[in-house]
């Protein structure tokens, strides 16, 4: 006997084998024990999931040896006529090959003849949808009165191309994608019976990219076997169709977390020169946030789904990005897959879609910056979790060049030459023109005040976000270490509120000191401000900055 693939050897042969789909098994079975058959039945779901092979076991059950019952023997001659599609009383009909309306008038024509073995004379008809409306329309009156003899199985793909007429006289049956746990177990029980030894990072791959198909799932693992034998791993899986790993998302995943849009590239271009596919990898990366958003709702809840390496990889970031930047991600993902199915240059598609990603933590929403300007604050930029699992590689700074500039010289103690104000200035002087509107505000909202051999005292007259957001400020770190050079100094910033009593002075609070929570804090309720003129409003200094970040116009101002 020649080979028969595994997509076809191992289809179900009963409504038990049948994977995925319970309530239409559940359903049919019911309807056969009470005697509750209808005349035409509509199976619809995507490609791979078991639509035909139901009707087969349908047609099975209904015309068994003893039937119609829901528990026949397989192995019956009858069921086994109809699997092999030697059956006389079951006619398959391909709906793409057979949809002119003579074809149709010719079917209505032999169904008044009865069975010649079973108990009904079924027609099976595959992707229905590609009848033509003439055919649809010869088909009507013989669909909705049939024979007593005489059933009717359809199965489509695309059931919205399905007449009305024809959806109201049938019963339709919607079979879902399967689910990725249960095309592991399938696999798992293929390879034991094929006595192929699969990991289970493999099998997990294989079911992720089979998209809930059967079908697909175990056609890969056919030509995985022709490729590596009796022994298949992981690499395997992504060398021959070229897939992503999970390792490699998450990696990816991380940089555009953490802002790293160079990070970021590197890895794109190296996943890249490898022949890696960017829009299974665009799926992936969309699957992976929409993971995280669902972990970060319920943990419970996303545990089900996932397979158990990303669970555990999600449960150690901490703290996990907020809700809002994962769904500019998710945005970001889905545009980039709306194009790069039909782009000639798919690299640049992605690489714009990463430095956007990596720059969402910079973005302020409009909402957020209209509920500031009310409570008289700065808007804050986004914050964003840098994932603890891998820390960044610390890279040595390159040898200066000659051509540049040459860079301030490093010191190990303030001198008369080189004193901490100028330090400071140092550090602060380009964050202000190149620096996140928060940081900008902040730092201008700043004074030097003085400086000994270990530290440099600044203080900030501003709001209680801009001094978290200068502790927090990564960017203002770096800037400070590059300014000091080889001296040991920290900065205290001194936060003083001009709401505060005179006889209070706040605490300074140091980089490397946690900052300070609302329960060891205290805050008295801001006085009414006056109401201001328009020229006042269009001339603040932050609704400027808000203006031209937005590119927005003032229409009206209240109180004005």
């Amino acid at each position: 006997m020649s080979y028969q693939v595994l997509a076809r050897k191992y289809r179900p042969r009963t409504f038990a084998e049948v994977v995925g789909q319970d309530h239409v098994m559940k359903t049919l079975a019911n309807a056969i024990a009470t005697g509750r058959i209808a005349h035409a039945f509509l199976f619809v779901g995507p490609r791979g999931i078991g639509k035909t092979s139901t009707a087969r076991i349908l047609a099975k059950a209904l015309n068994c040896t003893g039937g119609p019952k829901a528990d026949f023997d397989p192995n019956d001659e009858v069921c086994i006529e109809i699997a092999e599609g030697r059956s006389m009383d079951v006619l398959e009909i391909d709906g793409a090959s057979n949809n002119s309306v003579e074809q149709i008038r010719e079917l209505r024509d032999n169904v008044q003849y009865a069975p010649t073995r079973g108990n009904f004379k079924i027609y099976i008809i595959d992707e229905v949808h590609m009848l033509t409306q003439a055919a649809f329309n010869a088909l009507l009156k013989t669909l909705e009165e049939p024979p007593a003899h005489v059933k009717f199985i359809f199965a489509t793909t695309e059931p919205h191309k399905v007449l009305p007429t024809i959806l109201s006289r049938c019963q339709r049956f919607d079979l879902k994608r399967i689910s990725d746990k249960d095309i592991v177990k399938q696999l798992r029980y293929i390879s034991e019976q094929e006595k192929i030894t699969i990991s289970d990072s493999a099998l997990h791959i294989l079911a992720r990219n089979a998209e809930g198909g059967m079908r697909d799932a175990e056609s890969a693992f056919d030509q995985l076997i022709s490729f590596c034998g009796t022994t298949i791993e992981e690499k395997d899986v992504l060398q021959i169709f070229g897939l992503t790993g999970p390792q490699e998302v998450w990696s990816l995943a991380e940089a555009i977390q953490s802002g790293e849009a160079e990070d970021a590239l590197q890895q794109l271009r190296e996943l890249i020169s490898r022949g890696k596919d960017l829009t299974r990898l665009s799926q992936y990366l969309l699957r992976y946030f929409r993971n995280m958003l669902i972990y970060t709702i319920s943990p419970e809840l996303a545990n089900d789904e996932m397979d158990p390496d990303e669970a555990h990889h999600l449960s150690n970031l901490k703290p996990l990005p907020s809700r809002d930047l994962v769904l500019a991600f998710i945005d970001e993902l889905v545009r980039l897959e709306e194009k790069i199915r039909f782009a000639l240059v798919k690299e640049v598609l992605f690489e714009i879609a990463i430095i956007r990603m990596t720059q969402q933590r910079q973005r302020v929403s409009l909402e957020e910056i209209l509920n500031c300007l009310a409570k008289g604050e700065a808007p804050a930029v986004q914050a964003v979790a840098t994932p603890t699992a891998k820390p960044a590689p610390v890279t040595p700074a390159p040898p200066p060049v000659v051509t540049e500039a040459p860079k301030p010289a490093a010191i190990s103690t303030l001198s008369a030459s080189v004193n901490g104000e100028e330090l400071w200035k140092r550090a602060s002087e380009p964050l202000k023109k190149g620096g996140g509107l928060m940081i900008r505000n902040a730092l201008n909202h700043c004074q030097f005040i003085s400086a000994s051999d270990k530290a440099i005292n600044v203080r900030l007259n501003g709001t209680q976000s801009q001094f978290d957001a200068l502790q927090n400020s990564t960017a203002l770190q770096d800037a400070l270490a590059k300014a000091f050079g080889d001296a040991k100094l920290q900065v205290e910033f001194i936060e003083h509120k001009e709401e505060a009593p005179a006889e209070s002075v706040a605490e300074p609070a140091v980089f490397d000191k946690k900052p300070a929570t609302a329960a060891n804090s205290e805050t008295k309720p801001a006085a009414p401000s006056k109401p201001v003129s328009k020229a006042e409003f269009e001339n603040d200094p932050l609704i400027q900055e808000a203006l031209k970040e937005f590119g927005a116009r003032i229409i009206s101002v209240k109180g004005d």
